[in-house]
C-alpha cells in the first residue's frame, strides 16, 4: 500500500509539473543586434496552453519590472559594462502567475563616443548633399560609437557601414536619399529578383555579397525615433533610365551581415525594395513603421539569410510587405542558401500585396512562424508563392493566431519568370494555419486558395487548417494537393464554408 501511494504521489506531482510547464511561456531570447550600452530587446514564445492568457510579466534580475500583451520587450535605460538575467512569467485571466520560465542573460555594451554629423560639416537644411561629411563621421567612428543625425533634413546619397557601430537618426532628424542616380555610383554587386547582379548602390550599404559564406559587418545598429526617406519614385525613374528596373538600388541593403538591429525610425519613401538583405544571419527588426509607394516597393526582404526578428512594425507598401526569398531558378537553386528561421509577431499589415514567401524561394525556405498578426484588404493576404521552374522547397511554415483576410498558395505566379528553369519541381509542404480569423474576407475569391503542383511527385501536400472563422459563404478552394485536414473551420453562423476540392488526395473537412 506504501509503495502504491508513494507511486500515486510520483504521479500527480509530474503530472503538476507538466500543468506547470505547459502554462510556462518559453524562455526569452536575446533578438540578434539589440544589444546595446543601455538596453537589449527580448522575445518569447507563448506557453502551450495560452487561451486564458491575457498579459505577461518580465523580470529583470528577479525583479518584476513591465507587463506586456505582447510576447517581446525592450529593456531601456540599463547600465553599460553590466549582466542581467531576465525571465517571463504568464497572467491569467484571474490574475494567476504562472511560474517563471527559464531565464536568459546578457551583458550590456560599453558606452562609446557619439559623432555628430554636424561636426563634420553636414547641414540640416534639406539643400546641401551630405554625403561626404556623413561618411566621413562613418569612417571615424570608433567601435561601439554611434554616428547620430540630429534635428534636421540631412541630404546624402549612398553611404557605407561598418561593425561595430550604430547610426542613429534623432527625433525630428531626417536622413533624406538624393533623387539624382549619380549619387548611387559606383554600381555595386548584389542581388535582385533572386539574381546576383550589379546594381546601382542603395541610401544605406553594409557588407559585400559572398554566396560562399562568412561575414563582412556584424553587430550593427540602425535606429532612432527619426525618419530615413528614401529617393522615391524621381530617383527611381533616373535610375531605370540608365539601367532598367533591375538596376535600381533599394533603400537599405544589407549583404553578409550577422547580428544587426533596425529599430524605432520611419522608413519610407524607396525606389525599390525598402529592406533588403542577402547571406546574412541574426537581423533583427523591430518597433519600426515602413511605408512604400514605390513599383516593387516591397517593405521588407529577407534573402538566402538565417534567424530573422521582425516584430512591432508597421507595413503599408506598393507590393508584397514581406517577401521572403531564396534565390531564382537554376542559379538560386545551385547556390542553395536557403532562408531559415523567420519569425514575424506583432506586427500590422495596412496595405500592400501580401506576407509573402517567394516568388525567388528556389535556395529553399523553412521554419516561418507568423504569430499575433493583423492584416487588412492586402491584394493576395498571406501568401506562399512560385512557378514550377523554381526549384528548391517551402516547408514547415505556421501562422497563428492572426487576423487575415486571405491565405493563398499559388504554383503559377505571372511575373519575375524570365530565364531557364531549375533542374527539379519545387516542393510545397508542411503548413500549419490555427485560429485565424479569416471573417474580413471579401467574398469574392476563396478565402483559402490552395493551388499545388501538378506533377504528382510534387503535389502541395501535409496542409493542416484548425480554428478557423470564415465570413458567411465563405469558400475554400484546393487544387493539386494531398493530406490537407480541416478541423474546426468554420463561418460566423457555425455552418461550413463551400469547398471546391479538384485533383487532389486525402482532403478532409
Amino acid at each position: 500500500m506504501k509503495k502504491l501511494i508513494l507511486l500515486f504521489a510520483g504521479l500527480c506531482q509530474a503530472s503538476l509539473f507538466a500543468f506547470a510547464d505547459a502554462d510556462k511561456p518559453s524562455a526569452p531570447v536575446v533578438a540578434p543586434g539589440t544589444v546595446s550600452a543601455g538596453g537589449a530587446a527580448i522575445v518569447w514564445d507563448k506557453p502551450d496552453n495560452y487561451s486564458n492568457i491575457t498579459r505577461y510579466h518580465v523580470l529583470l534580475n528577479g525583479k518584476d519590472i513591465a507587463v506586456t500583451s505582447r510576447c517581446n520587450y525592450r529593456f531601456t535605460g540599463l547600465k553599460p559594462s553590466a549582466s542581467y538575467t531576465c525571465a517571463v512569467k504568464a497572467e491569467s485571466k484571474g490574475g494567476k502567475l504562472s511560474a517563471a520560465g527559464t531565464t536568459a542573460k546578457f551583458s550590456t555594451l560599453q558606452q562609446g563616443k557619439t559623432l555628430n554629423v554636424v561636426n563634420f560639416g553636414a547641414k540640416g537644411d534639406d539643400a546641401t548633399l551630405n554625403t561626404k561629411a556623413i561618411q566621413k563621421a562613418i569612417d571615424e567612428c570608433p567601435a561601439g560609437g554611434t554616428v547620430l543625425i540630429p534635428a534636421g533634413t540631412f541630404l546624402s546619397g549612398a553611404l557605407y557601414l561598418k561593425s561595430h557601430m550604430t547610426l542613429e537618426v534623432a527625433k525630428g532628424g531626417v536622413l533624406k536619399g538624393s533623387t539624382h542616380e549619380a549619387d548611387y555610383l559606383p554600381f555595386y554587386n548584389n542581388r535582385f529578383e533572386g539574381w546576383e547582379m550589379k546594381t546601382y548602390a542603395s541610401l544605406i550599404n553594409a557588407g559585400v555579397m559572398n554566396h560562399n559564406g562568412g561575414y563582412a559587418v556584424e553587430q550593427l545598429s540602425i535606429r532612432g525615433e527619426g525618419t530615413i526617406r528614401g529617393g522615391g519614385t524621381p530617383l527611381a525613374k533616373e535610375m531605370i533610365d540608365k539601367a532598367g528596373l533591375r538596376g535600381r538600388g533599394r533603400l537599405f541593403c544589407l549583404m553578409n551581415c550577422k547580428d544587426v538591429e533596425l529599430q524605432g525610425l520611419n522608413i519610407e519613401n524607396s525606389p525599390c525594395w525598402t529592406i533588403h538583405y542577402i547571406y546574412s544571419k541574426g537581423v533583427t527588426c523591430h518597433d519600426l513603421n515602413i511605408v512604400s509607394t514605390a513599383h516593387n516597393g516591397d517593405g521588407l526582404d529577407p534573402d538566402s539569410s538565417d534567424d530573422s526578428y521582425i516584430f512591432n512594425c508597421t507595413f503599408s507598401t506598393g507590393d508584397d510587405c514581406i517577401a521572403i526569398k531564396s534565390g531564382k531558378n537554376p542559379e538560386g537553386y545551385t547556390i542553395g542558401k536557403p532562408t531559415r528561421n523567420v519569425r514575424i509577431t506583432d506586427c500590422d499589415f495596412v496595405k500592400g500585396h501580401g506576407i509573402s514567401i517567394g516568388s525567388e524561394m528556389s535556395g529553399g525556405v523553412s521554419g516561418v512562424l507568423v504569430r499575433d498578426c493583423k492584416a487588412g484588404p492586402l491584394l493576395h493576404g498571406m501568401q506562399i508563392k512560385g512557378t514550377k521552374d523554381r526549384g528548391g522547397y517551402v516547408k514547415d511554415v505556421t501562422v497563428m493566431d492572426c487576423a487575415l483576410q486571405q491565405i493563398t498558395i499559388f504554383s503559377a505566379v505571372n511575373y519575375n519568370n524570365d530565364g531557364a528553369a531549375a533542374p527539379v519541381l519545387p516542393t510545397f509542404e508542411n503548413f500549419t494555419f490555427k485560429n485565424i480569423d479569416l471573417t474580413g474576407a471579401s467574398g469574392k475569391e476563396p478565402a483559402i486558395d490552395i493551388n499545388g503542383f501538378k506533377d504528382p511527385q510534387h503535389k502541395l501536400k501535409d496542409a493542416v487548417f484548425g480554428g478557423i472563422k470564415l465570413a458567411d459563404n465563405a469558400k475554400v478552394s484546393v487544387k493539386d494537393a494531398e493530406n490537407v485536414s480541416f478541423s474546426d473551420v468554420k463561418t460566423v453562423n457555425g455552418g461550413k464554408p463551400v469547398y471546391d476540392v479538384k485533383d487532389s488526395e486525402k482532403v478532409l473537412n
